[in-house]
């Protein structure tokens, strides 16, 4: 695998699910799947055609060796996480039901929650563009907390870009005592993410423009509330993207997708607006499961989605797909000359809808 242009550090858990969305007490089939905020950002921009590694730490039991292999399936690189004999990985279940999804985790003592500032030697010798990390490693223990530390610490000054999203657990830690310490870390981030939710559960903010008064220190904020949109806040000014129409299975790792729309779009050079676009596109697709992790929809639909009107835009996937069509039509009845959105070194021009603005230095 070429060097890596993101590298994601964080624990992941192997996950179980019902087959279908309904309570956990009453399914009789559930699966296996891989669930992790930084591997599945990893693997939504390995399905996006980036090069991506993943850090961390797994059991050597058979859960550990699975998530290894399907995070590796799905094009991450996976050569810098570590076997621990002693510490199992974690587990955890998801319970959807009417009132939204419940998570138990099964996590204390996991190998992941060894991890300390050693773990980070690969990626500190050699930094990538970004590193994407999240407020859940921090929560994690003592070890993982010095950790996070140290990576932010190293790569202060650099040019890498470290990339934070707040990801507040509750069962994990409580607002009082992560409240103080993510804000700390989201201070010395290049690009912060945030529910509006979390923030007003951390902070007591409840207006997007209040969380960047709050967080004023990342050049880059973006501030996602629920259903309604997410807003974005640079050096530019602000740009708010409504979320489009889409199916709602259970919304768990949505937020794990859009971060990894968004720095997609950020590696690519599109404009603030899109960024926040192929977040909402990714969002949805893992809006539509139960896993945490699903395949990104084909490039020609992500390039429509990125150039659609706004009232396509609020319709949908169904009207991204039309509009496309629509297109291919008026160019001749196909789509040659569209380069794919999934291709690590292609653009996507102008010439067929989006801005062929290449691949920028951050």
């Amino acid at each position: 695998m070429a060097m890596a242009e993101v590298v994601c550090v964080g624990e992941t858990m192997a996950m179980v699910a019902p087959v279908h969305a309904e309570p956990l007490e009453l399914a009789r089939e559930v699966a296996i799947h891989t669930g992790g905020a930084e591997s599945n950002v990893a693997m939504y921009l390995a399905g996006l055609g980036h090069q991506v590694a993943w850090v961390s730490r797994l059991g050597d039991d058979p859960l550990g060796h699975r998530v290894l292999a399907d995070v590796a399936a799905a094009g991450v690189g996976t050569s810098l996480v570590e076997f621990d004999r002693a510490a199992p990985t974690g587990v955890y279940f998801k319970d959807p039901g009417p009132k939204g999804t419940r998570v138990f985790y099964y996590r204390r003592g996991s190998a992941a929650s060894l991890m300390t500032a050693a773990t980070l030697r690969s990626v500190l010798a050699s930094p990538p563009r970004v590193v994407h990390a999240s407020g859940i490693t921090p929560a994690l223990s003592p070890t993982c907390d010095e950790m996070m530390s140290e990576l932010f610490g190293c790569l202060e000054g650099t040019t890498t870009l470290v990339s934070f999203d707040i990801n507040f657990r509750p069962a994990l830690w409580g607002p009082k005592e992560a409240a103080p310490r993510l804000h700390e870390l989201a201070k010395r981030a290049g690009v912060v993410f945030v529910g509006l939710d979390e923030a007003q559960t951390l902070w007591g903010t409840h207006q997007p423009r209040e969380v960047r008064d709050l967080l004023s220190g990342p050049p880059v904020l973006v501030v996602k509330d629920g259903a309604t949109g997410a807003t974005a806040f640079d050096s530019a000014g602000e740009v708010f993207v409504p979320c489009p129409r889409v199916a709602v299975s259970e919304p768990v790792g949505a937020g794990d997708a859009f971060a990894a729309g968004w720095l997609s779009g950020l590696l690519r050079g599109l404009p603030q607006a899109q960024r926040l676009r192929l977040g909402h596109v990714l969002a949805g697709v893992a809006l539509a499961s139960t896993a945490d992790h699903q395949a990104p929809p084909p490039p020609d639909l992500l390039a429509a989605a990125l150039t659609v009107d706004e009232v396509d835009w609020a319709a949908g996937p169904e009207a991204w797909a039309k509009a496309g069509e629509t297109e291919a039509r008026a160019r001749g009845g196909g789509t040659a000359g569209r380069e794919s959105l999934a291709a690590s070194g292609g653009t996507v021009r102008e010439s067929v809808g989006t801005l062929d603005r290449g691949r920028r230095s951050i």
